[in-house]
């Protein structure tokens, strides 16, 4: 029996404000450049009104018992959502520190996390974890939902999984399988690495949403440390490679489409494991990042001759300066890198969201 005319309203008058919300600090997340963060500010503080009036009515409508689950995860995602909201305000009116505002943005994962589950009850939940060009795909959504609430063996399998993966700990990974796999059909995996201070289990969603309507398994492991090895003794790489063959241990992985990406930090590293012997990774795509000195040593470069690199970078840079990132074209299109280089005119350094779907379908090709 569907809940009764009122519980519907309630959900549909939270729902809106609430994925506006969300939409707006995606948008905020992709354009993130300090110097204009109280602009981005004024984008996101009408919301906190437009959410709180609706979020309190929820908060005393009556709901149905076996709706209880799903009203408790809307007022706790609508709550995380007004913090993350304040957060991010009060730090760029209030603070000089721009790694305030990155902290405040991480929440985002986490608000998406708790979200997740609601996709295959709501349409408007589950079309807002698409990209844009999909949310209209009617017949995907129905594959989606149908995919989640079956009940055979391999439910169990597809969905977002983590391997001792809390955001307490580091050292192992999350997982993201379309649930519209049916078992058998063999998939391209993208191999995701966060930056620094950074954690797998929320970059994990930084590609969930072009997986997901593409069937991509993701792989979003955590550095051991608090990023990863960059200096010294390199403890990350073969943990990476067993996480690798995990995966590829309990589904069918496209071997040919190994696809390992990363942000900051995570480019680096995946430039620099990129060019090891016997790589695993068919393809690069590197946002943000720096050529490590390491590459430029030894016969580390002829490892990447022919590789396919897609190379993403911000002319508004200010952590790494793009000078740093046409250093890396030149260099790797010396080395013979089959390289698609992409200077992003109005990318700082943030991850470039809108990117995915054309990484995924140069992956492809």
């Amino acid at each position: 029996m569907p809940p009764p005319a009122p519980t519907m309203a309630a959900i549909e008058n939270i729902l809106r404000p609430l994925l506006d919300t969300l939409e707006r600090m995606g948008w905020v997340q992709r354009y993130l450049y300090p110097p204009v963060a109280t602009r981005l500010a004024e984008v996101l503080a009408p919301q906190t009104e437009a959410l709180a009036a609706p979020l309190a009515a929820l908060e005393t409508e009556p709901w149905p018992q076996d709706a209880a689950f799903m009203r408790d995860r809307l007022l706790d995602v609508g709550r995380q959502t007004l913090d993350m909201v304040a957060a991010f305000v009060a730090a760029a009116r209030a603070s000089d520190d721009p790694f305030d505002l990155y902290r405040a943005l991480r929440r985002f994962a986490r608000v998406q996390e708790s979200l997740y589950p609601l996709a295959p009850a709501f349409d408007p939940v589950s079309r807002w974890f698409l990209d844009p060009a999909r949310r209209d795909d009617d017949s995907l959504i129905e594959r989606l939902r149908d995919g989640t609430l079956r009940e055979d063996d391999d439910a169990r399998r597809v969905g977002v999984l983590h391997a001792d993966n809390d955001r307490d700990t580091r050292d192992g990974f999350s997982l993201y399988v379309p649930e519209t796999w049916d078992g058998r059909t063999v998939m391209p995996l993208v191999v995701a690495l966060h930056g620094g201070h950074g954690h797998g289990r929320d970059f994990l969603w930084s590609w969930l949403r072009e997986a997901r309507a593409r069937d991509t398994l993701v792989l979003a492991p955590t550095s051991e440390s608090r990023t990863w090895s960059l200096m010294g003794n390199d403890v990350d790489a073969p943990r990476l490679l067993r996480m690798v063959e995990s995966v590829v241990g309990r589904y069918p992985v496209d071997r040919t489409r190994v696809l390992l990406t990363g942000m900051s930090d995570g480019a680096t590293y995946a430039l620099m494991q990129g060019a090891r012997e016997g790589s695993p990774f068919t393809h690069l795509a590197p946002a943000c990042g720096v050529l490590h000195p390491m590459l430029l040593t030894g016969t580390a470069l002829h490892a990447l001759r022919d590789r396919p690199i897609y190379l993403l970078h911000g002319a508004l840079d200010w952590m790494f300066p793009v000078e740093t990132a046409r250093l890396a074209r030149d260099v790797l299109t010396t080395a013979g890198a089959r390289l698609v280089y992409r200077e992003i005119e109005d990318l700082s350094h943030a991850y470039p969201r809108d990117e995915n779907p054309k990484i995924l379908e140069w992956l492809g090709a």
